[in-house]
Parts: C-alpha cells; structure tokens; sequence
C-alpha cells in the first residue's frame, strides 16, 4: 500500500464482501478480519485483494524483498530528471526546451510510470466500485497529457502545450506519498522497537554426562525446557525462569522502569530484556506467541488497527469524497467553459487543479497517525492500552476509583500478631496455608508465601467465595473458613484483624498483616486531583483501615467492607454522575474492571483482572496512571486537530481551485504536503508535555 487511502479500499473491499472486524493498517501493512458464519476460507476474498494490485502475505510465509525499482524513491527521482527540466523551462528561454516535441519526450516517461503506479490502482479500485484518490490523479495528469498530445498531433500551437503539468503533477503526488510513508513510519517506532527485541541469538546449554557444552543458537528455535546461558550484556532470549546465579535486568522497554531489578533463582524473567551484571542459567517457559513481549506487541497493534468513533465520520465522507470531487471538477469545466471567455484549455487546467488538490488521504490519515504515536509513547512508558476507543474514553474520566489492597498498597504483606485456639501453631499455619494457596488474593498469595514451609492439610471441597474468602472440608469432615471480618462477624466483634479462620462456624483464629502503601500512591492521588479528577477508595477491607490508608494518601471518598456486587453498584452509582476509571488487581475486582467507562490494572494482577481490563501498567506504578489519562486526552486532542486540518484544508482548497486561484502543479504540491502537516502534528505527541 502506497497511501491511506490504499488501506481505506482494502477494508471497504472486505466489508463489502460481509467480512467482520475488518482492520487494515497502512503505517504497519498487516490486515486482520473475521470470516462471516458459513464460510471456511479466505481464500477467494485474499485473491480479490490480490486483483485490486496489493500483495498479502500470510504469516507463516517469508516477507519477500521489495526491489529497489518498485519503491517510491526510485519512482520519485526518476520522474524528477525528467520533470525538472519541463519545469525549468518557464523561467529560462532556451529554444529546445519550448520545442513541442522536447517536452513530449520529456513527458512521456514521467507519464507512464504514473499510469503503472497510479493507473492500475485506479482501474482496480474502480472495477471494484471503490474509488480511490488515485482515479483523481490519474484522471488529472491524464487529461494534462491527453490534451497537450491532442494539440502537439494536430499542431493547434502552444496553448494546447500543458507537459510540465502532466509531469509534475504525477513527481509531486510521488514525493508526497514519499514524505507520507516515511512520516507515517516514525509514529510506529514504538512497536518497531519491541519487534527488534524479539531478534537474538540464545547460549543453548546441553549436557553430556557431568559436561555442559554451549552453542549459539537463534533464539526462534528454542523451545520450553530448554536451558540457557545469560552473560552480561546479553539479552534474556525468551521468557523462562531461574535456576542458577543473579544479576540486574534492565526491564525498561517492558516496564518503562529505567532502573534495573534484582533476579536470582526462581524469578521469572522476560524475554527481550537486557541482562546488565551478573550471569544466570535459565528454564524457557515460553516461546513465540506465547511470550510476555509478543502478548503486548500484539495487543498494541490490534489497539492500533482499532478506530475510535470520532473517525467512522471521516471514514463515511472519505466514502463519497472521490465521486463528490469529480463532480466539483466537471462543474468547474463547465462554468469555466460556458460562462468565461477562458479557452478550453484554461477551464481543463481548473477542473485537473480541483482533481489533484483534493486530498481524501489526510481523512483517513487523521485518527491512525495520532493514535500509534499515543499508543506508542504509553508502550514505552510501561502502560499497555487495548483499543483506541479506550484512548478516546480518557477524555470524560471525571472518577478514578481505586481498590486498596495489591492496589495503592504493595500487597506484598509481613505477618504481625496472630492468634490460634484448640491447635498448636503448626497445625494453625498448616491450615491457613493450606486453604490460601488455593487463592488468587494478593493477601492470600502473600501468606501462602511466608508459610509454605510449614507444611499442609489435606481439604477437599475448596472453593473460594468471592470477597469474603476460602471455604474447604477436611478429611474429618470438619469445615473450615478463612476470610475477612464478613466471614466472621457472626462470632466476634473485633474488626481490627485482617483475616479470620473459623471452625464449624466457630473462631479459630486470627492473624493481622502489615502492608506498605505504594510510594507513589500519594503523588498520583495528588497528581490527579490537581487535574480536577476525583479519588474514591472502594475497597472490601475494614472502615477503619480503609480510612487510615485514605488519609495517609490523600483520598477523601471512601467506601469499605464493600463485597464484589456492592463495588459494582457502586460503580453504576459513580457512572451515572460522569465517566469512571477503576483500578483494581484481584478477581473481586474483575466485574468492576469490566464495568467501569475504563479498567485499569497492574502488571503482577491476576489473570482476571488484566483481561478484564483496558489498561494494563506493565511498570506496577501508580505514578504512570497521570501519564496514561494525559496521553488519553492529548491523542483525542490531536486527532481532533488532524480531522480539522484534514476538513478545512478540503474545504478551502477545493473552492480555490475551481476558481482558477491555483494552478494543476500548486495543487499538487499543497496537496503533496497535507498529509505530512498531519503525521508532523501526531509525531509531536510523542515529546510535547501531557501532565
């Protein structure tokens, strides 16, 4: 594809053949879409995508060179040479070049290589009942040349003489399709940078007896179970975990976290990542697809493809736009013809300037340009965005509510005091470790990490009651629970502990947990209140707790011993005052994710909740939640910008043109520079300040 407006015929092409979830990319060439029901193959709508003059390739096939004389660089330069000295002769008079037949020879090269490029775009598009911007080129510079032949063979004079339009017309089209595809290239650097990390070399360790032999191999043909080899300076080659030795990862292009973090035996480690002291031996656990850096590259670019609603708009007028400035071009003949004194050589040249000024491209190009930089600039930070549309709902987020355990605190809990009746404290720990490691509870995590050596009880029957907390059987048939106070209020009054374990519905036990509050939880508190966002604490935990950690963060709404239907209800309630964003890391929390305008979870969360929500903070910073509403509502504004550049600069340049202000080769090179004005103004989202 050599333009948006290339992308734009595609996907028309695919919806107009009933497929679903249709996504094509210009700036990354990839297309994905969903065969409707009662179809099993691709294959005869790939080769009708094939017909219109684009090549798909699979992804189990090699990506095919691209010859240098098939590239825009080469198509430019050559069509340069010989329009520079067209052009050249209006402003020096040297005989031979005003010599017809000159400017012919001159011409005609230019001329064929724009009727191959554009040409063969425009027959397909139009066979396909797709009008692209490519029918207004070639009908443009194809009018230019037809007329200038059809006087140079009838010999009517130099009034007929319009080659240099036809060639510059075709090289300015070229060089801003150049501009374009290399502008448009810069707002994908992001998902450039994490594909590149993926391409290494691995230190195979095999082994022969008491011997280890190492081989360099690439890293694509490791598989899970392989053992490898870490030097410093080496890049981790695949997700796994370790066995032996230490070092610090630089896990900045995952996390966005630019300081490195401490990895020892049994750490999991992420592929693409940089060791940067030490040496460790590694298990791969994961491969291709299945690694943590493919999960995101991947998640980033379908939040790419994605379209926002602001740009369906432009998508239905870019649909009419072609056949609409057609019209505009043949009115603009006429009126020059019928009602002027112009010859009909001067009403051509204003009916081809409407022709080659509009820019349909610039519609298309509006929302995707800004959206991949947005995208892209959150990626580097360490915050992974699923969808455009989530990008979008930044903008209205009036509510940020955030859950408090795993949440604004740690999660990584110290036991304080404890107390156990009827048991010795093994028994108490054996028991509480035993229900908890069937928990995904960032407490219950926590304390199954502190006792998994004491050993374990054997229960059946367990199953986990969401906010509230465990409940098993054990083989004397003994029930047991284990949870917050909500478990066990019917049998104390004290709701000062953090977790309660009962036996056949009488108190057993307690135990009190010391959990830090997030460093930056503060400052994100006051970060977002400063931009006139209100906190709320909603939370399953304890009024008293909830409000000692609220006032040590700055949050002034808070909403305790609140169970997963509550929160949701709660959610509803805030929902219909403004839009809200929930952050949240348990599976208590994965309704409220869901609910909310925009989910909000951290990287070490359960599985849950990352895929209930929107937004995923790889970098488990509190801090990066500032940034990612900042980018949310700074990509809005400059698709806002963008889709105004792109409309005003039709509206005004269209009517310019018809009224003979500008000529067929201005219009070509304003038209040549309008989509670079976009895709400078979305690169500019990646450096400008958003909080």
């Amino acid at each position: 594809m050599h333009c948006t407006n290339c992308a734009q015929s595609v996907s028309r092409y695919l919806e107009h053949k009933g497929m679903q979830d249709v996504n094509v990319s210009f700036a990354t060439e990839e297309l994905s879409f969903t065969l409707p029901e009662g179809i099993s193959s691709a294959r005869d709508v790939l080769n009708g995508i094939n017909q219109m003059g684009y090549q798909v390739i699979l992804p189990d096939q090699p990506q095919p060179g691209t010859l240098f004389l098939n590239t825009l660089t080469f198509k430019f330069f050559f069509c340069a040479v010989f329009t520079a000295p067209l052009l050249l002769h209006m402003w020096v008079n040297w005989s031979w070049l005003h010599n017809t037949y000159v400017q012919l020879a001159l011409s005609t090269p230019v001329f064929l290589m724009g009727l191959w490029h554009f040409g063969r775009s425009a027959w397909r598009s139009l066979v396909n009942r797709l009008a692209n911007m490519d029918v207004l080129i070639t009908l443009g510079a194809t009018a230019a040349y037809g007329y200038s032949l059809t006087g140079t063979l009838l010999h009517l004079g130099s009034e007929y003489m319009f080659y240099e339009t036809a060639a510059a017309i075709i090289t300015l089209v070229f060089l801003g399709n150049l501009l374009e595809e290399r502008s448009v290239k810069q707002t994908t650097t992001a998902i450039a940078d994490l594909a590149r990390m993926q391409v290494t070399t691995a230190r195979l360790i095999q082994e022969h007896g008491d011997h280890e032999h190492i081989h360099i191999v690439d890293n694509q043909t490791l598989k899970p179970g392989d053992k490898v080899l870490v030097n410093t300076g080496d890049k981790i080659p695949m997700d796994g975990t370790i066995y032996w030795g230490s070092g610090h990862l630089n896990e900045s292009m995952i996390t966005g976290e630019s300081t490195p973090v401490a990895k020892s035996e049994k750490h999991k480690v992420i592929g693409g990542t940089m060791l940067e002291d030490g040496s460790i031996k590694m298990f791969v656990t994961a491969t291709g697809k299945d690694t943590v850096l493919s999960y995101i590259i991947e998640l980033v670019k379908q939040a790419q493809n994605s379209k926002p609603d602001m740009q369906k708009l432009a998508d239905r007028i870019s649909g009419i736009f072609v056949p609409l400035v057609l019209g505009i071009a043949i009115a603009t003949f006429l009126g020059w013809a019928i009602f002027t004194h112009v010859s009909t050589g001067a009403a051509i040249m204003k009916s081809i300037a409407v022709l080659v000024i509009a820019c349909p491209c610039a519609m298309g190009l509006a929302t995707p340009a800004a959206v991949m930089v947005g995208l892209g600039r959150a990626a580097n930070n360490g915050i992974l965005i699923k969808g455009a549309n989530t990008l979008e709902a930044f903008k209205d987020i009036r509510y940020v509510v955030l859950d408090k355990t795993g949440t604004l605190t740690t999660g990584k809990l110290q036991v304080g005091n404890y107390h156990f009746e009827g048991m010795t404290e093994q028994e108490f720990k054996k028991t509480v470790y035993s229900l908890e490691k069937y928990s995904s509870h960032p407490i219950a995590r926590s304390l199954a990490g502190l006792w998994k050596g004491e050993g374990e009880t054997p229960l059946q029957q367990v199953r986990e009651i969401k906010g509230r907390g465990m409940q098993a059987k054990d083989a004397a048939g003994n029930e047991w629970q284990l949870g917050s106070f909500v478990m066990a209020e019917k049998t104390i009054s004290d709701d000062s502990h953090n977790i309660y374990l009962l036996k056949n519905g009488q108190l057993a036990g307690w135990i009190d947990l010391i959990d830090e509050i997030r460093p930056d939880a503060a400052l994100m508190v006051k970060q977002l209140q400063h931009e006139g966002i209100k906190t709320v604490l909603l939370s399953g935990d304890t009024e008293r707790k909830c409000r000692e950690l609220a006032a040590q963060t700055g949050i002034t709404e808070v909403f305790a011993g609140q169970t997963p239907e509550q929160k949701l209800q709660k959610i509803d309630a805030l929902m219909k005052e403004a839009a809200v964003a929930m952050v949240g890391d348990g599976i208590n929390d994965a309704p409220a994710l869901a609910r909310a305008s925009i989910g909000i979870s951290l990287s070490d969360a359960t599985h849950v909740a990352m895929q209930s929500a929107n937004v995923i903070l790889l970098n488990n910073r509190l801090s990066s939640l500032p940034l990612a509403l900042g980018l949310g509502r700074h990509t809005y504004l400059t698709i806002k910008q963008n889709l105004f550049w792109a409309f005003i600069y039709n509206i005004i340049a269209i009517p310019f043109a018809a009224f003979g202000v500008l000529s067929p080769i201005s219009g070509a090179g304003v038209m040549a520079l309008s989509d670079i004005v976009l895709a400078v103004n979305s690169v500019r989202l990646r450096y400008k300040k958003v909080i």
